[in-house]
């Protein structure tokens, strides 16, 4: 259930600015709390989700795995409300409620196919970690407005051949395969969308 209200808690935010603007009660303070939401609704409440599911058996790490995860996706509220004067067109870092539903969908994929992360070894906080430094990092995510960074063909072909093999390898679990498919496959998304950007850049600036 936690991780369904993360999941209710993305239709909320989607919803939020535009009932404010069509109410024309938008205002700076309704801004901050929408981030203080985000901060709750995906950082701090799928860290605790992370945690509560199978990380508390890691011990330390486990823990330091959700401190960082929160602390992350903080930096990343923070860092966007700074720049959202001077970063258009894409979203610097994934995320915040993206890389919240991460854990949310992939907690109810595990659950559904009695999936048990510990067998994996370290692989499960590891990716909780990864998750948390492409909030803060510098990979370049679309927005999808046609504004933005360039999406090549090759990433295109790339996200429909993961997506195809997620929903291929959670047939049992279709609904939460699914929605697994769609934020893991956009995480994964950016950074090769971005790594073609870069090698392009350096092979023009070789010539």
């Amino acid at each position: 259930m936690a991780a369904v209200f993360i999941l209710l808690a993305l239709v909320a935010d989607g919803m939020d600015g535009r009932v404010a603007r069509a109410l024309n009660v938008s205002s700076e303070l309704g801004k901050e709390m929408d981030s203080l939401c985000d901060l709750g609704s995906f950082g701090v409440a799928p860290a605790f989700l992370a945690y509560a599911f199978c990380m508390h058996n890691y011990g330390m790490f486990g823990k330091a795995a959700a401190i960082i995860f929160a602390l992350c996706g903080m930096w990343r509220l923070a860092r966007f409300n700074v720049n959202t004067n001077t970063v258009h067109g894409f979203f610097m870092g994934l995320a915040i409620p993206a890389g919240g539903c991460i854990i949310a969908t992939t907690t109810l994929l595990f659950s559904t196919l009695n999936i048990h992360p510990e067998k994996f070894g370290l692989v499960y906080p590891i990716t909780v970690v990864i998750i948390a430094y492409l909030m803060v990092s510098h990979v370049h995510y679309p927005d999808f407005k046609g504004d933005g960074e360039k999406i090549f063909l090759v990433s295109k072909i790339f996200a429909a051949a993961m997506f195809a093999a997620i929903i291929y390898l959670t047939q049992d679990a279709i609904v939460s395969g699914v929605l697994t498919a769609i934020f893991t496959t956009y995480a994964v998304f950016g950074i090769v969308n971005s790594l073609i950007t870069l090698m392009n850049r350096d092979k023009l600036s070789s010539e």
